[in-house]
């Protein structure tokens, strides 16, 4: 996993759509916790990636990812352009990297994640690897929904699921409409 005995900076945000906890190294961004969730969430998963870390509150430090994260909200972001610092396992970082081609605002299943990343019978090991995502949204494990169209298991519980869903769908159906004008 990451380094060990070092300061990881957290912070907690408040956004239209409710509050979140996050984290990050020297490195980058490592932790995105699940809205309207306590501290105990940023501290279990963080202390999975990084045992001996030590938290330290530093919002001002984390201005940056806040700023991004404000813009995807406000629908003036569609994908996240900030330094991370997450490892996985080869078959998480394969999942993780299908999980960023999946374009704002759209789903795939998680067999076509298995298909993708060339392994087709895998779908339950996908679900598994999503579900070890330390950063949602950021890395969109929101956009991927079970074969007959409905919502499946989300870290973040299937309402911030369907929060997420809708606020892109709501976006790309605004920026058609503003581009079908001009």
């Amino acid at each position: 996993m990451g380094n060990l005995d070092q300061n990881v900076m957290y912070g907690s945000f408040d956004y239209d759509v409710g509050t979140l906890y996050l984290a990050a190294t020297e490195k980058g961004l490592c932790f995105v916790g699940s809205l309207n969730e306590s501290l105990r969430e940023l501290e279990d998963g963080v202390g999975k990636l990084f045992p001996k870390a030590v938290l330290v509150e530093n919002k001002a430090g984390l201005q940056l990812y806040h700023q991004q994260f404000l813009d995807y909200f406000n629908s003036s972001r569609t994908t996240f352009t900030l330094p991370i610092d997450v490892n996985g396992t080869l078959f998480q970082q394969k999942v993780w990297k299908a999980l960023n081609a999946i374009p704002y605002g759209q789903t795939k299943s998680y067999g076509e994640i298995a298909v993708e990343i060339g392994q087709p019978g895998s779908f339950r090991a996908v679900g598994t690897a999503i579900g070890k995502n330390p950063l949602l949204i950021v890395v969109p494990c929101h956009r991927v929904i079970h074969k007959n169209g409905k919502l499946a298991g989300y870290r973040g519980k299937l309402a911030m699921k369907e929060t997420l869903l809708q606020l892109e769908k709501t976006h790309r159906k605004c920026a058609k409409k503003k581009s079908e004008l001009n």
